[in-house]
């Protein structure tokens, strides 16, 4: 498509210049452009779609070059960046090298944090504006939040929303209410956020500034067919302002966040109130798209697509290989099945855990508990305390956020809580704040946790079963990916066993997780090159399978520890450490795995074959040790 509008804006200030016919057509440009990235690749897409009035009534009427603007969880950062100078690139966005699918203060001046977890913005926007009171009292900048309605409920909102009110900075949060997070919202607060939308139009800001709202139309008349027009909504108990007028924020609101005029003529006015205030707004995710609209869950991250004038939109055809996120589902559900006692947990994630079936056909024993991850785990440790077996389904980068609860309230209390840790490893285009490559390191110093990871496609259901039979916590971690399958007799499941795939004279790969079959592949074709190399699936972290593991190292040449989780910490740090407390010679040891640093977005094979990890990085490693310890003497015991 040809854009007219899109090109000439380099930075917000030139938005100025636009009449109200010209911003039209350059929302409509924005969603146009948004439709053509999902067309080669995923990416975040309705909630884009529905805030693209949104983010150009803030660049409107704030100068966010020198104000503060979070993006909470950031994923709807999408049209901010085509108007901050970043549309030449953006055809770039979530491929190796390019943009990245959410903020980064590397590409840009209005980017302020790299966001990618919910709940944080109103703390972090609370702390810029008391930083820049301090600093630069003069300069009195402004300091706005956009936070969803899904991440609202998130504790850390709350512990936020009660400081703002004591520190009375002035302070604007804009509630983005699209009556969704990744699924429809879930809990007391979308209720109350539901009551909001039948609720009377209602303003906060009492009698300081009442002549102003007499003055200005807050709402659009396609807001108004929506929410009503009532004159004593004050007096109304449901009214959608009184929760945060409790907390001490000024309600204003709702207004329809489509309607550009509306959304400017508010943001005006509540830009000089003092005091911390929170501007109600409604949007629609997917708003503008119509598949997208009638199916935001669908259209959240979707499969590639065309646009078809008939039938709607075309996906591309996926894999073949099933996800891992797909066996363990079907697993659960085939355990819930047959036991009663197992319950499901996750965290507004039903969707990316495929846990819809489970969800329709087991209602009692599922519970979504909004992105409230902290809350979910204490919770799965009362059901384990009373009987039940329940499974806390969270991506691995988001359970980092219930580290505590997880010491304190299963760990500590040794009760059989299973966590399946989806996304575990590199997450792709998602990029460094969903890659989940620290839950290895963090679950293996708590105690009690039996750590694992499937080696492939036929350790899933196995592993779980074995978690229901196994008195006390256990955590399996898998990543985004196609499971692939190796072809064996599969040893079973027994606690801190590993599974010897073959021994080899020249060497070993230990594999701990979902690169096990690319270690197997390694092996396969370092034969032809004349290396005998063994292959064990570890299966376990804790405990340590140190029996097959120590054979290794004394047996063979060198070992090679592969997993897909920081090094520091990680599966390899856990050999080293019990090799040394035994006092084998550890020099033989070779770890392959995330380093110490942030990995950026790229396709997950992309970034294997950076780190090395591939089947050529792999082949490689192997023939670096053999080189340096082929013909080491057969003695490693360290006298």
């Amino acid at each position: 498509m040809e854009y007219q509008l899109l090109p000439m804006i380099g930075s917000p200030k030139e938005l100025e210049s636009l009449s109200e016919d010209q911003l039209t057509q350059l929302a409509a440009e924005i969603r146009e452009a948004l439709c053509e990235i999902v067309s080669d690749r995923p990416a975040h897409f309705a909630s884009n779609l529905g805030v693209v009035e949104l983010c150009l009534a803030l660049h409107l009427t704030f100068d966010f070059s020198k104000d503060r603007l979070i993006w909470d969880t950031g994923h709807q950062i999408y049209p901010h960046k085509l108007i901050t100078g970043r549309y030449p690139q953006f055809n770039t966005i979530r491929r190796k090298g390019g943009l990245m699918g959410y903020p980064n203060p590397e590409e840009s001046e209005y980017d302020l944090f790299m966001t990618g977890h919910a709940g944080a913005s109103v703390s972090t926007v609370l702390g810029l504006k008391a930083g820049d009171d301090l600093l630069t009292p003069e300069d009195n900048r402004k300091a706005v939040a956009v936070l969803g309605d899904g991440a609202l409920p998130s504790g850390v909102v709350f512990e936020a929303f009660n400081n703002a009110a004591e520190l009375n900075k002035d302070l604007l949060v804009i509630l983005n209410d699209n009556e969704m997070g990744i699924c429809p919202r879930v809990g007391g607060l979308a209720n109350y956020l539901d009551k909001a939308r039948v609720a009377p139009f209602y303003n906060g800001l009492k009698k300081d500034v009442s002549w102003l709202l007499n003055k200005v139309p807050m709402i659009g008349e396609s807001a108004a067919e929506k929410v009503g027009q009532f004159k004593d909504a004050v007096k109304s108990f449901l009214h959608g302002g009184m929760l945060f007028e409790e907390m001490g924020f000024r309600y204003v609101g709702p207004v329809d966040g489509h309607d550009l005029r509306a959304l400017r003529k508010a943001m005006e006015m509540v830009k000089e109130v003092k005091g911390p205030v929170l501007l109600h707004v409604f949007t629609e995710k997917g708003h503008g798209f119509k598949p997208a609209s009638e199916n935001p869950v669908k259209f959240h991250t979707p499969a590639p697509f065309c646009r078809d004038s008939e039938v709607g939109v075309v996906f591309q055809k996926k894999g073949s290989s099933p996800a891992y996120t797909d066996l363990v589902s079907d697993s659960l559900h085939t355990m819930m099945e047959k036991d009663k006692r197992v319950c499901v947990l996750t965290a507004a994630m039903c969707q990316g855990n495929k846990l819809d079936q489970i969800r329709e056909d087991y209602p009692d024993r599922f519970f979504d508990t909004g992105i409230c991850e902290g809350h979910a785990v204490a919770f799965a440790g009362g059901m384990a305390k009373a009987g039940m077996r329940p499974v806390v389904d969270i991506y691995s980068t988001f359970l980092q956020r219930s580290f505590d609860h997880i010491f304190q309230e299963v760990a500590l209390q040794n009760l059989p809580v299973t966590f399946c840790l989806d996304r575990a490893g590199l997450c792709g285009p998602d990029g460094p704040t969903h890659h989940g490559v620290f839950d290895v390191s963090y679950m293996r110093v708590f105690p009690n946790i039996s750590v694992m990871a499937p080696g492939d496609s036929l350790d899933i259901a196995p592993m779980l079963d074995f978690t229901m039979e196994h008195n006390g916590p256990a955590s399996i971690r898998y990543p985004k990916t196609g499971a692939e399958t190796v072809e064996r007799t599969l040893a079973p499941i027994e606690y801190g066993k590993s599974e010897v795939l073959r021994w080899g004279e020249d060497g070993t790969f230990v594999a701990f997780g979902a690169l096990f079959p690319a270690c197997v592949a390694a092996a396969d074709r370092l034969a032809k090159d004349g290396l005998d190399i063994g292959v064990v699936n570890a299966r376990f972290l804790r405990p340590l399978d140190t029996e097959v593991i120590f054979k290794a190292i004394q047996e063979t040449n060198f070992v090679i520890t592969v997993e897909e989780n920081t090094l520091c910490g990680g599966f390899g740090s856990t050999v080293l450490e019990a090799a040394n407390d035994a006092g084998l010679n550890t020099s033989t040891i070779k770890r392959l795995g995330i380093p110490d640093e942030f990995i950026e977005h790229g396709e997950r094979g992309e970034l294997l074959a950076d780190l090395g990890l591939d089947v050529a990085g792999l082949m490689a490693t192997a023939h670096q040790m053999n080189s340096k310890h082929g013909s080491r003497n057969s003695d490693s015991i360290v006298a």
